[in-house]
């Protein structure tokens, strides 16, 4: 199902929802990207909008004049969804997001942070890569440019599709998708990016809901540390972290076919875990921990390499470091439920 709804600034927003097509949907999973057929396959009710000026959303293409105003719109657009449908509100609602998706789903948490029940984030946004990063002193002087001109396409910065899609079949195939902008960054645009990034990275500690993190260890557009900084700093005690040795930053959509698969079952496995029916007095309180929670402390992971061999995966100390220096890494023993792999 597809529509448009009008966001506080009279722009036309493009929605759009993927529904499991006999059964009543085991939890509600809202985007900040596309992927909503595989998971609606997989019995999840899908809700995704598209950002002013992204997609198929009305607005200056892909002007972001405050990313402030990106967030808003969708904690609008997917509360709205939680509060409509009467079926829905006992359901566990998470967030997914990738790359900027990433920092839209943590920033939505820090507004309301009871709300959600856990989040998926692909090689989130909580740092651009220094590799694709335009230099400092270019930076101070687009500074003093950015209420001069804001919506210039003037930013010096890599083909980051060359950057983000490993596939070559798969980069040309979004090469030739019009909806893709493949132009210079706006100089606005692209200093709330670097902003936001910022401060996403400046408080991961507040970050306390569930989640699960993936990232390529070859990213070159956000940068697989970060990742593991979230990890290590946020305040959550249900998390995971997986890194897939060799993938880039397009982990759904860029990888050979096996790898996006391996990354959905992953996805997968740790949304069906965590998927819930809540009783309307729980909703008053912080989210709860997973029912298994016993179950997933003790799980080990095992990291399957290229060859298909599989490695046991190690414990690291609490200050992140293997304990027999392994590059395999597992969970912080002191911490309840907390999950590290590397694929």
């Amino acid at each position: 199902m597809q529509e448009h709804v009008r966001n506080p600034r009279g722009v036309q927003l493009f929605t759009c929802r993927w529904l499991p097509a006999s059964s009543s949907p085991k939890a509600l999973v809202f985007l900040c990207h596309e992927c909503g057929i595989k998971m609606a396959t997989a019995g999840y009710g899908v809700f995704g909008i598209d950002y002013e000026g992204h997609g198929k959303s009305m607005g200056i293409r892909c002007y972001i004049q405050k990313f402030d105003n990106l967030v808003a719109d969708c904690d609008q657009f997917f509360k709205s969804i939680c509060a409509d449908m009467e079926g829905y509100r006992n359901r566990s609602r998470f967030l997914y997001g990738e790359s900027m998706g990433g920092a839209v789903a943590l920033l939505l948490h820090r507004k309301d942070p009871a709300f959600w029940d856990g989040a998926v984030l692909v090689a989130p946004m909580c740092k651009i890569s220094e590799k694709v990063k335009p230099h400092p002193a270019v930076v101070s002087f687009l500074i003093r440019l950015e209420n001069i001109v804001p919506k210039w396409k003037i930013i010096p910065t890599k083909d980051i599709i060359d950057s983000t899609f490993k596939d070559p079949v798969k980069r040309e195939k979004i090469r030739k998708n019009k909806l893709i902008y493949q132009d210079k960054p706006r100089l606005k645009s692209a200093l709330e990016l670097l902003r936001t990034s910022r401060d996403v990275e400046d408080n991961l500690q507040e970050v306390r809901m569930p989640f699960l993190v993936l990232h390529g260890e070859d990213d070159k557009v956000t940068d697989p540390e970060v990742s593991r900084a979230l990890y290590q700093r946020s305040a959550s005690t249900d998390k995971t972290i997986k890194l897939y040795q060799g993938m880039w930053h397009g982990l759904t959509a860029g990888e050979p076919d096996e790898n996006v698969e391996l990354v959905f079952s992953d996805i997968l496995v740790w949304l069906d875990q965590r998927s819930r029916h809540w009783k309307p007095e729980e909703r008053v309180r912080t989210p709860l921990e997973p029912e298994n929670k016993q179950q997933l402390s003790k799980k080990i992971i095992h990291a399957t390499s290229s060859n298909g061999a599989e490695s046991p995966v190690v414990p690291v100390s609490s200050h992140g470091r293997s304990k027999r220096g392994c590059s395999f890494l597992c969970g912080l023993g002191d911490q309840p439920n907390q999950q590290q792999s590397k694929m």
